[in-house]
């Protein structure tokens, strides 16, 4: 956005937030090639192994219950990928909004002097681009591997139910 016609500061431009999103170690994550998104997930997953399991043995030892185990502590340890997940799609979330919407709200000097900036029809236009080419196969991809989290869950609960 050109600074002279805008009077949004620069930290607060929706292109400059969805830059920013896109060059942060954590959020960046998700643009990467399908291998390496995937792969923070899964290390996240086994990472998370060692609190679930410990878990799930208490209940359902091993030895014993070996399928419920198994069942149990793979559902469990799918909380934090989860969550990393669900924080991923939310930042993203926010920049698709920011970058859509026809007027943004920003802050001068501070949270209590908050105004409107109704955006030109070009940068809208550049902004509501950056969304269908860039954000949207972000935020696709994210409800892409929901899905697949979920089904897996139903998958897991049917076995649990016949097991």
């Amino acid at each position: 956005m050109n600074s002279v016609t805008c009077p949004v500061p620069d930290e607060q431009q929706p292109l400059n937030e969805y830059q920013e999103l896109k060059e942060s170690w954590f959020f960046r994550w998700a643009t990467l090639d399908r291998i390496s998104y995937l792969k923070p997930v899964v290390i996240l997953w086994a990472i998370s192994w060692f609190v679930a399991a410990p878990v799930a043995a208490v209940s359902f030892p091993p030895a014993k219950h070996l399928p419920q185990f198994l069942l149990f502590a793979s559902a469990g340890a799918f909380v934090i990928p989860g969550l990393a997940l669900v924080r991923l799609y939310l930042g993203w979330a926010y920049v698709q909004r920011r970058l859509s919407d026809t007027a943004i709200f920003y802050e001068e000097s501070g949270w209590y002097d908050g105004q409107m900036w109704e955006k030109p029809p070009e940068i809208l236009a550049q902004d509501r681009l950056v969304v269908s080419y860039q954000v949207q196969p972000i935020l696709q991809r994210l409800k892409k591997t929901f899905i697949t989290i979920g089904v897996s869950f139903a998958i897991g609960i049917l076995l649990w139910i016949i097991l």
